[in-house]
């Protein structure tokens, strides 16, 4: 637990300051006064660190409390509803004074940082890790499919061949399952015959509704490694086994094997597996926890792959491809927040919490900042009046009208703005609260 909220504290706390960051220097760039740059908020004026340079209008300073940060832009109407600074007569240096176009670019400026954070993120990625393709059809042992894929016709080892006719090129789970769940129609290889499953239109709002995942590569139980002194090295198990059954019943897939062997501890079972070519059985003794004592292959291991190195030059585009492919996906599933089963499924900070892992790992962790980089940026550009989105709407309309909307409606929008973000927190938080209790 403490794991993931050190992980979640200094996700948030870079993608806040690199958010606020935006705003400053579009700020600077066209020469607004900023009175005040802050990670995290001084609330009650205390701060654990304040600092205002020689010859500098901005204090910079890290708050007490972590609940993001903020860049207050002298003459602009936000959350500190300063309205004694919108009594007194604009400088040229206040946000106010400013050109439509400007100001425009000083409120799209987090946006655009986090959505540049993000691919140079991914960008990060694909240079350091590089990237694993697998096709579909190559996953020999098919999909392993959740109930509500099962509803509607897919079986466990159904090999996706087309989705709407296209063959899939990259096995991308988080897109490929976006697709199949999107699509009207989806081909699949069943045994030696072709099938065609018909994806109703509502299939969205089914998987919101089950809480559940779609679909993903069937892993069959194959061994790496047999620890020594172990049950599965008493019963003379080898490294390239492939396990077939336990007790007579069928396991494709190693969570049907896992599940099988947690439910059959402290007992003697017999294992079917695939030796070399040959078919044997081998009595193992499992331990207390389920276990056997083996170490198993990895899903690249099993299934022909292919790996792609980046250099510096090729990383950049991928990590465009891949920042512009997760707002395209993000944007896209925006529409069923509007629903029932959309709306159940907001969450706050332990929804956020949850998709960092356990143990921490680099991976994983700049995957996950990336994306919640991507998720602040679409967020912010929501109309609300106390968002970045709320501010261009007004901006926008100035620029197409000619007309600059009042001071007093702003302040007024600001504080309605305020009260239905602060709704839209208490309602997302709820909600974890609600799912951890009934968990």
């Amino acid at each position: 637990m403490l794991s993931i909220v050190i992980q979640l504290l200094a996700s948030l706390s870079l993608l806040v300051f690199v958010h606020e960051l935006g705003h400053y220097i579009m700020a600077r760039i066209f020469g607004v006064k900023v009175d005040k740059f802050y990670l995290f908020f001084d609330a009650g004026g205390k701060a654990l660190f304040r600092y205002k340079p020689k010859n500098s209008s901005t204090e910079f300073g890290i708050g007490w409390l972590p609940l993001g940060g903020y860049c207050k832009i002298s003459g602009m109407i936000d959350e500190s509803l300063d309205t004694e600074q919108m009594k007194r007569e604009p400088s040229k240096e206040e946000f106010r004074s400013k050109p439509a176009w400007q100001r425009f670019f000083i409120m799209f400026g987090g946006v655009l940082f986090n959505v540049i954070l993000a691919i140079f993120i991914y960008a990060g990625i694909s240079y350091h890790w590089g990237r694993v393709e697998l096709t579909s059809d190559l996953v020999h042992s098919g999909m392993a499919f959740a109930p509500v894929a099962k509803d509607i016709g897919f079986q466990d080892g159904d090999i996706i061949l087309s989705i709407d006719g296209e063959k899939e090129d990259v096995l991308d789970q988080q897109n490929f399952t976006r697709k199949v769940i999107g699509a009207r129609y989806v081909q699949v290889l069943r045994g030696e015959e072709k099938v065609d499953i018909r994806i109703p239109e509502d299939m969205m709002k089914r998987v919101l509704r089950t809480q559940q995942g779609v679909l993903t590569p069937q892993m069959p139980f194959v061994v790496d490694s047999v620890f020594p002194n172990s049950p599965a090295s008493a019963a003379g198990i080898m490294p390239g086994d492939s396990l077939i059954a336990v007790n007579g019943t069928q396991t494709p897939d190693i969570r049907d094997a896992q599940k099988m062997l947690q439910t059959l501890s402290n007992n003697s079972i017999t294992l079917t597996m695939s030796s070399k070519g040959a078919i044997r059985d081998y009595r193992v003794q499992v331990d207390s926890t389920g276990i056997i004592g083996v170490q198993l292959k990895h899903l690249t291991e099993i299934y022909p792959v292919s790996k792609i190195k980046y250099n510096l030059l090729t990383a950049i585009p991928a990590g465009i491809k891949q920042g512009v492919n997760t707002i395209r996906s993000y944007v896209g599933d925006m529409k069923y927040v509007f629903t029932k089963e959309g709306a159940s499924q907001i969450g706050g900070f332990g929804t956020i919490g949850s998709l960092f892992p356990k143990q921490f790992n680099w991976f994983l962790f700049w995957n996950i900042t990336a994306l919640i980089s991507i998720i602040l940026a679409v967020m912010n550009l929501l109309p609300i009046p106390a968002l970045d989105g709320g501010h261009i709407m007004f901006l926008l309309y100035e620029m197409f009208t000619g007309r600059k909307v009042s001071e007093s409606f702003m302040i007024k929008a600001q504080i309605v703005g305020m009260i239905l973000l602060l709704i839209l927190i208490l309602y997302a938080n709820a909600n974890d609260v609600v799912r951890f209790l009934i968990r």
